[in-house]
């Protein structure tokens, strides 16, 4: 059996019926030709065998995520195969790997105050409410000033859930501030009569940092909002709840990039850490 003519067909499929465009046929292309090189294609009266075993062995050293690119572009060609040419196929050695999550780095709160300290009223309530708070840029986007409160704020998460966060003094000074100064009407982040779209305050929050020669998101001051709280001892139940996470098994991720900074410091500082040079 030609694997190399099913490889063709398969490409040729990709690109005339399912419109893929070029680059990606030719990230499917190098993935199965290396496939192709080391794996065993066979058949057994009406079975056929695609043994990817010396295959996984000669992309091991690649990264997870693509090694996981390569095994899904096998995946394809084989259902391809199953679904089109109506091949009944065993494949072998197809463990699927985990991909680990990616999350962004947090800032240091050296760096976050030292933005505070050069920004304007908007922008220090901006940066105040997302690392305080740490709220996503589309709650922050809709808060209405009936939704805050006396010490409390009431905010609208994902799903229609509504959770209630303890405000810091400094934020209620904050906020009082700027109402008086800019008078909003119904959202506490307004242009006209609408509110700041996430688009707006997300690019007024890059540009403040970015003068400070600082690259952050507003996801990243959500993201420092939670590893600062779980390494000075907050419990993770705690901070799943205001952070508005359906399980805590979504906050544990936080702790991971807390944990490895923990085992650095660790090595740095341990005596025998002076002598392995």
């Amino acid at each position: 059996m030609d694997l190399t003519h099913k490889i063709e067909s398969f490409l040729s499929y990709l690109f005339e019926v399912r419109g893929y465009s070029e680059t990606s046929i030719v990230t499917y292309e190098v993935a199965l030709r290396q496939m192709q090189e080391v794996s065993h294609f066979y058949q057994e009266e009406e079975l056929v065998i695609l043994d990817i075993t010396p295959f996984r062995f000669k992309i091991v050293k690649n990264n997870k995520k693509t090694i996981a690119k390569k095994l899904s572009a096998v995946r394809s060609f084989v259902r391809y195969l199953q679904e089109q040419e109506h091949l009944v196929i065993k494949l072998i050695a197809d463990e699927s790997i985990k991909v680990p999550h990616s999350l962004p780095r947090p800032i240091e709160a050296i760096y976050i105050e030292e933005v505070l300290s050069k920004a304007n009223l908007e922008e220090k309530l901006l940066v105040s409410m997302l690392y305080g708070l740490g709220l996503r840029i589309s709650e922050l986007s809709h808060l209405k000033l009936e939704e805050i409160k006396r010490g409390w704020i009431q905010i609208h998460g994902k799903g229609n859930k509504v959770r209630e966060l303890p405000l810091l003094d400094v934020l209620q000074e904050l906020i009082r501030q700027y109402i008086d100064q800019k008078m909003p009407k119904k959202y506490l982040f307004e242009k006209g009569n609408a509110p700041m779209n996430s688009a707006q305050l997300r690019y007024k929050l890059t540009g403040l940092f970015k003068a400070s020669g600082i690259k952050a998101t507003p996801h990243q001051l959500r993201h420092s909002f939670a590893t600062h709280l779980l390494n000075e001892g907050a419990r993770i139940a705690d901070v799943s709840e205001l952070l508005g996470h359906a399980t805590m098994a979504t906050t544990q991720v936080y702790t991971k990039l807390g944990s490895v900074k923990k085992m650095q410091e660790y090595m740095k500082a341990h005596p025998l850490a002076k002598h392995d040079k």
